[in-house]
């Protein structure tokens, strides 16, 4: 199994060119179609308005939200003209209330949906709809790139977050092609429980099923030795020199990560590492 069908989704040509040049990359070596989805946003909110102004309002910041959309697509086309493979650009406005189910749509078909990361500086809102629309409405894998990171040509180093969840293995299936890639494997478990099922041999049945599909990998059994399990994720991918992070995400509902935090979004905000999510 590998990617064919490759998306990313542009909406500023600087945050975002991280996570371009990576699906680049990732198109290449896969020998997949890169699919760029151009968004150009129209943030217009119609009720704010007074009376018998929403129609010019709505107008002047929709024109201009289709002039950012096709100004990204040419600087997106530049980016990739030239390249030995196939690929596609589309310009297109949405507005906010749309954007969630217009990208789901968009992405529903692809393997792989490789996007910046949604929260830090110049974020808006729509970077957290993009991604979420894609985990949870399209159901397709995400690739998380932080910013200024480039994609190493081969994985050296991968980490699975493992939590005997539905949400890890479902990631872990998804990043088969790059942990047959990667040079070593390394599943992190972190406070396994002490009664569970596989409490004598963490993560074994796991590195049976990675071992069927030429995987090797060796397990860490880690203490929470930190406040936060992202914290101690990131400090093991330090440890480790971690090329890419595997690990499922929202195990909890997206409200309560959204109001009290979670593993997920605090990994979002604070990885320095790539990584591959899924819900």
């Amino acid at each position: 199994m590998g990617y064919k069908t490759i998306v990313t989704v542009v909406t500023d040509a600087r945050i975002d060119k991280a996570a371009l040049q990576a699906a680049i990359k990732i198109s290449r070596n896969e020998g997949a179609h890169l699919d760029v989805l151009c968004l150009g946003i129209d943030r217009t909110q119609p009720g704010f308005y007074y009376a018998g102004a929403n129609a010019l309002i709505i107008q002047d910041n929709l024109i201009q939200a289709q002039a950012d959309a096709e100004a990204l697509e040419k600087h997106v086309e530049s980016e990739l003209d030239g390249l030995d493979m196939t690929w596609s650009t589309t310009a297109a406005t949405v507005q906010m209330a749309g954007l969630t189910p217009f990208v789901a749509h968009r992405v529903r078909f692809a393997d792989l949906v490789v996007l910046s990361k949604p929260y830090g500086e110049g974020r808006g809102h729509e970077n957290e709809a993009i991604i979420e629309a894609a985990l949870f409405n399209g159901h397709v894998p995400v690739v998380v790139v932080p910013d200024g990171m480039e994609l190493p040509d081969s994985i050296g180093q991968a980490v699975i977050a493992w939590n005997e969840s539905i949400e890890a293995l479902a990631a872990i299936r998804a990043a088969l092609p790059f942990l047959k890639m990667a040079e070593r494997v390394n599943i992190a478990i972190i406070d396994p429980p002490t009664h569970g099922p596989d409490r004598s041999d963490p993560g074994g049945q796991l590195s049976q099923m990675l071992a069927r599909h030429g995987v090797r990998a060796e397990v860490a059994v880690l203490a929470k030795t930190m406040p936060r399990v992202s914290d101690v994720l990131c400090r093991h991918c330090g440890d480790k020199d971690a090329d890419l992070l595997v690990m499922g995400a929202y195990g909890h509902s997206r409200f309560r990560e959204s109001i009290l935090g979670g593993a997920t979004r605090n990994m979002l905000e604070n990885t320095e590492v790539p990584a591959l999510l899924a819900h």
